[in-house]
């Protein structure tokens, strides 16, 4: 019983000590609306951390214009999807992002992911873009 608490202990202690530092994901999703086909994107995290920290930083009185996220996203995107291109030992993150200039990916989609690069950035303190967004 003794080396069973043990050996469960230890497995606990290994999970607990293992750091999750993956990307998000834009899916796509097939929504039907009053018989019409369309899309929506939403943004999945591999880190919990960053949903609570989402939700205690979202305030609609922080908004910005879809734009202005749009605009940083696309740079961010790139910078990151170059880093995963050519990895090094301070660049942990696995998968690229797939996310198209073009592709009109609405406000709260954009948002999200904007938050989540601003969470790297400034919780993790991992620098994806030098002199990037300072007030998010």
């Amino acid at each position: 019983m003794k080396r069973l608490f043990l050996l469960l202990l230890v497995l606990v202690g290994l999970f607990a000590c293992k750091i999750q530092r993956k990307a998000v994901e834009v899916n796509k999703s097939n929504v039907e609306v009053n018989a019409q086909d369309s899309v929506e994107y939403d943004v999945e995290t591999f880190d919990q951390k960053f949903e609570t920290w989402y939700m205690l930083h979202n305030t609609s009185a922080k908004y910005r214009s879809q734009s202005y996220y749009e605009d940083w996203n696309h740079q961010y995107v790139s910078a990151w999807n170059a880093k995963c291109a050519s990895p090094s030992r301070n660049w942990q993150f696995e998968p690229v992002i797939g996310y198209e200039p073009g592709e009109d990916y609405g406000f709260e989609m954009n948002h999200k992911l904007f938050y989540y690069f601003m969470y790297v950035e400034h919780v993790l303190k991992i620098e994806i873009i030098p002199n990037g967004p300072r007030n998010y």
